[in-house]
């Protein structure tokens, strides 16, 4: 990850002192022609000193998150600033939040449809589209944010992400990643499997998919309809994030009972761009978005870990942190084995992506027991 972050700095920096080179030159040659009178620079020069300057172009992005949202909108917002400022003004991203432009789960149907020029929200909404998605948002029980980036830029994901995406118009960016996430806060103690059937809980994905299979009804909502319902009783239990927007949620004034993640361990982001739109940009504002994009992502994760420490500190006293019944969790991996062969057997598309993910899991597994688990089990 810190290899990825530096290269994107190293690709920002380039970016812009291939910017001011091109400004100091365009004022040398300037006076050049001011001092040689009729003397004009030859056709190909003037063609490629036109090319190499990119023209104002604005875009307009609406995310799924409230305006300013902790992290992840604001993390836009500072995306959007960046490339401004590494363009030298000629890239200007509007950032609009939910439901100004389109609601909140519709941004990519507009940005596939060219109604918007882009959008920033969570891969895993889009699983009804293709199930196959799901599986870029994040795997239960699978790959942390750092291995899940690792495949995507190495192991062959974003290859496969942007084919499948293109049949929508789309192009995708990881846009951030939220690193371990909570396994969610629920009205009443879970200390058997048999408690889950029949609960309303809020969660997508193929998070969501398991824990239909252990008798919960998922249901998918954005982010400022999970409390009220939560409250109101619509809902029995939620996951959302960790403990940081999960408190300023005010979850625990509902539902007092917080379980450790499982479905969640490294979900991703996307910043998506309208395919046809993103092709004509210029290659200098395409280089900006996605040095841009990759230096989001960093941030984004260190700023999960940073403040959901501190929010973790800050928790309520009646906040009960509880883990999944050993029960639970046996049938939970159960049902994702059942979940990830039928997926696979109903979708070509699924299968692929889901091979190339686990293909990626065998190699990393042993190097990241010997070093990453073998060093968190000796610290601790």
């Amino acid at each position: 990850m810190l290899l990825s972050i530096l290269l994107s700095l190293e690709a920002i920096e380039g970016i812009e002192m291939r910017r001011r080179e091109f400004l100091s030159s365009a004022v040398v040659g300037a006076s050049a022609v001011a001092l040689g009178g009729c003397h004009r620079a030859p056709k190909e020069e003037q063609q490629q000193v036109t090319q190499s300057k990119s023209k104002k172009v604005t875009l307009k992005l609406a995310t799924s998150w409230p305006a300013h949202f902790p992290i992840m909108g604001t993390g836009v917002d500072q995306f959007a600033k960046r490339c401004f400022e590494l363009s030298g003004g000629s890239l200007e991203i509007k950032v609009y939040a939910k439901n100004i432009l389109v609601p909140a789960l519709q941004v990519f149907d507009a940005t596939s449809a060219a109604q918007i020029d882009a959008f920033h929200s969570g891969v895993y909404y889009w699983k009804g589209k293709n199930a196959a998605f799901s599986i870029f948002g994040g795997m239960p029980l699978g790959l942390t944010s750092e291995e899940m980036i690792t495949w995507m830029k190495f192991g062959g994901g974003y290859e496969l992400w942007r084919e499948l995406y293109g049949k929508f118009n789309l192009y995708p960016l990881i846009g951030g990643t939220t690193g371990p996430q909570m396994g969610g806060w629920f009205k009443k103690e879970i200390t058997q499997l048999s408690d889950l059937k029949g609960l309303k809980m809020r969660i997508p994905g193929l998070g969501g998919e398991v824990m239909k299979r252990l008798g919960v009804n998922p249901v998918l909502l954005p982010a400022g309809e999970i409390y009220t319902s939560l409250e109101r009783g619509t809902i029995d239990a939620t996951e959302w994030v960790g403990p940081a927007l999960d408190s300023m949620m005010g979850f625990a004034k509902a539902a007092p009972y917080y379980y450790t993640g499982w479905h969640e361990p490294g979900s991703i982001l996307e910043i998506t761009f309208n395919k046809t739109r993103w092709e004509k940009l210029s290659s200098e504002h395409r280089a900006i978005i996605t040095a841009v994009s990759e230096e989001m992502t960093g941030t984004m994760l260190q700023e999960f870990r940073y403040k959901n420490a501190q929010a973790l500190q800050a928790l309520p006293k009646y906040v009960k942190i509880k883990q999944f019944p050993k029960a639970v969790m046996d049938a939970a991996k159960e049902a994702l084995d059942e979940v990830l062969h039928d997926e696979s057997q109903k979708s070509e598309d699924f299968r692929r992506v889901l091979e190339s993910y686990q293909a990626f899991s065998t190699l990393n597994r042993p190097w990241d027991d010997i070093s990453t688990k073998n060093f968190l089990e000796i610290r601790s």
